[in-house]
């Protein structure tokens, strides 16, 4: 590696086709927990989310919500708060999310980014997302609009989620359920539909070898520098 004086060698790895291809597989239904970001009793976020369980269901998944409702706002208290532990346990059961919001002034509603908010980076020594796969849905009022799954995108990322490349945003939604709750036939119901297809079958490619995907260069170095700090310093005596 003379062509690269600025590598750590002991830090670097080539892609290992073992890792990605495990000779033993996970067989239990792909575990999804939705997240919408509607207060209202009508909530079309909240349909949507159902809508969304019912086909990850049928696909073979098994799905769970969290009821924003008597969330705090995040900071507002201690971590320990019932409904931000409910909250947590639920990110780290997931293998898969599905995040639902309206767009209101143009983004996310405040719901929906405060159940993000307190969803930690880091929980215990572990990475409560990193890996794991996300979808993004939106429901407007008037017309189409890709800003709110867009946000929702960076967010992922952000939070080392693997989202899919596919989206729904459904135009007019307060025209696209029924008096049940029940979204109508449209093609913005296939796109829910396609949506979750993706999701399921990329959770199903990747929840195996999450760690792996998602181990990174720079990380290792920072830990390998640690480690020789730490063996080499000198004891006191």
């Amino acid at each position: 590696m003379t062509d690269l004086p600025n590598l750590s060698p002991a830090s670097f790895r080539t892609p290992d086709p073992e890792a990605l291809f495990p000779a033993t597989r996970s067989t239990h239904a792909p575990r999804v927990l939705l997240l919408y970001g509607s207060l209202r009793e009508r909530s079309f976020s909240r349909l949507s989310a159902e809508e969304a369980a019912r086909i990850l269901n049928a696909l073979g998944a098994e799905t769970r919500f969290f009821d924003p409702r008597d969330l705090p706002m995040a900071d507002a208290t201690a971590d320990d708060h019932p409904k931000v532990a409910e909250l947590r346990e639920l990110v780290t059961w997931s293998e898969a999310m599905v995040w639902s919001s309206p767009e209101r002034h143009g983004a996310m509603t405040g719901v929906m980014k405060n159940q993000i908010d307190w969803i930690p980076l880091s929980l215990g020594g572990v990475r409560p997302t990193q890996g794991k796969t996300l979808a993004v849905m939106q429901v407007c009022g008037g017309s189409q609009s890709f800003n709110t799954v867009n946000q929702m995108r960076i967010l992922g990322r952000w939070m080392r989620l693997l989202t899919i490349p596919n989206q729904s945003s459904v135009a007019k939604a307060w025209n696209e359920f029924d008096d049940a709750g029940r979204m109508k036939p449209s093609p913005y119901y296939d796109r829910v539909v396609d949506v979750m297809e993706e999701l399921v079958r990329f959770t199903l490619l990747t929840r195996d070898i999450k760690d792996h995907l998602v181990d990174r260069y720079s990380e290792r170095v920072e830990s390998h520098e640690a480690l020789s700090r730490r063996v080499n310093q000198t004891s006191a005596v």
